[in-house]
């Protein structure tokens, strides 16, 4: 009969030049394994599916003899209840360690460096990056992304919600739905936990173009505004480009001599380069402008306070040219006699001014077809198939249009 193991006669074992296994004759199944080098560890043995089994417990003296009979007896009730300790541990580990490689943090950084920062402009890449890492991050730390289920989706963007950024959870929601597609489209999850969830605010397009005594007071307040904002307004007006792109224009972009702007695919909206012909004003403007420094060497940035990188503090400046309007609005109220005269124009966006360009030339007869183009529009008139077979660049009307505009302004 197997005596049962004590810790007296554990300690008296000494090493010996080969393995051995003892046996613990108050347990049946519990085994001490003593290895020549003296080290020694708990194991059980059972049979599961008519195969013999081995489930390591731990090394001795980390876990004791009681406690080693305990978790023996553990691993075997878990073998009469018809499962496997050993498959199990091993199934843990592999989770433990799938956990660790498909956290929520690591697959975010992997989704921007693969995917987000090959395809997306600056701007969106950041954007993308505030949101995934900001919010989404921030909400699931530490967790598998194979774990985020459709209600931690709902719950993160009522979150964002609930703080008044109603418009900030739409956009959320739009860069988790990207990352989730191509974590499914990598295997790392099979279904996308953003399949089937509603943008939490409806959004309206806005309409707002300003009228020509609107415009007159935007580009009026401008020319006090100075520099970098007071001629990045002007060009956005006469180009009637997106705010980032003028924000972001080189030197390089642009050749004063032919009167044109050439945007580099990687900075449009639509990852198409875009030819914009300049008008005589805002050739002028352009050559009003001093080259800034980056150390000894000249920027490659039009509109820049620091020579290293483009303009931002859009908010900042807006706000500080809505209070030049506002004042002048009150002078030439005050000017007129007329008192009454509301001293705020309605609000409005930088974004507004390229829709009025557009209503604009619309107005002073440009075809739509070459008031798209100047836009660099991939919808509306040459969207679909026209798209495809559609080559012209219309590049003599849309000269001819920024001149009128340009003239109109």
């Amino acid at each position: 009969m197997t005596k049962p193991l004590t810790v007296r006669a554990i300690e008296a074992l000494k090493p010996t030049g080969s393995r051995r296994e003892i046996p613990d004759g108050a347990m049946p199944g519990l085994y001490l394994i003593v290895q020549p080098t003296g080290i020694m560890s708990w194991v059980v043995r059972y049979r599961a599916n008519g195969k013999p089994k081995k489930h390591t417990l731990g090394r001795y003296p980390a876990i004791k003899l009681a406690d080693a009979r305990a978790l023996a007896a553990q691993s075997l009730t878990t073998v009469a209840e018809g499962r496997d300790p050993s498959s199990e541990k091993k199934r843990a580990k592999r989770e433990a360690a799938d956990a660790i490689k498909d956290d929520i943090e690591t697959v975010i950084a992997s989704f921007m460096e693969r995917y987000a920062e090959p395809r997306q402009r600056e701007a969106y890449y950041k954007e993308t990056q505030r949101h995934l890492e900001k919010e989404a991050a921030s909400a699931w730390k530490g967790r598998s992304v194979k774990t985020i289920t459709r209600r931690d989706v709902v719950d993160l963007l009522d979150a964002v919600v609930d703080r008044g950024a109603t418009i900030a959870a739409n956009r959320v929601l739009a860069a988790a739905r990207r990352f989730f597609n191509w974590c499914v489209e990598r295997g790392i999850i099979e279904k996308s936990p953003v399949d089937g969830v509603k943008a939490p605010t409806a959004e309206k397009s806005r309409d707002r173009i300003l009228s020509d005594d609107e415009l007159r007071l935007v580009w009026k307040a401008s020319d006090s505004l100075g520099w970098p904002f007071g001629p990045f307004v002007q060009l956005l007006i006469l180009t009637g480009q997106r705010r980032d792109e003028v924000a972001g224009m080189r030197w390089g972009e642009i050749d004063l001599t032919n009167s044109l702007w050439t945007i580099p695919a990687e900075r449009t909206k639509n990852g198409i380069a875009h030819v914009v012909p300049l008008s005589v004003q805002a050739v002028s403007i352009l050559k009003g402008i001093a080259r800034q420094k980056h150390g000894e060497a000249e920027s490659p940035f039009v509109f820049t306070t620091t020579g290293k990188t483009a303009i931002s503090g859009f908010s900042k400046a807006k706000a500080t040219l809505d209070r030049k309007i506002a004042a002048l609005i009150a002078a030439e109220a005050q000017a007129k006699g007329a008192q009454d005269r509301a001293l705020e124009m309605a609000d409005w966006r930088l974004h507004d001014l390229r829709r009025t360009m557009a209503s604009g030339m619309a107005r002073l007869g440009v075809a739509l077809h070459v008031v798209e183009k100047l836009l660099n529009h991939t919808s509306g008139t040459f969207g679909g198939i026209v798209s495809v077979y559609q080559r012209h660049d219309f590049a003599a009307e849309k000269r001819e249009a920024m001149r009128i505009w340009g003239e109109s302004i």
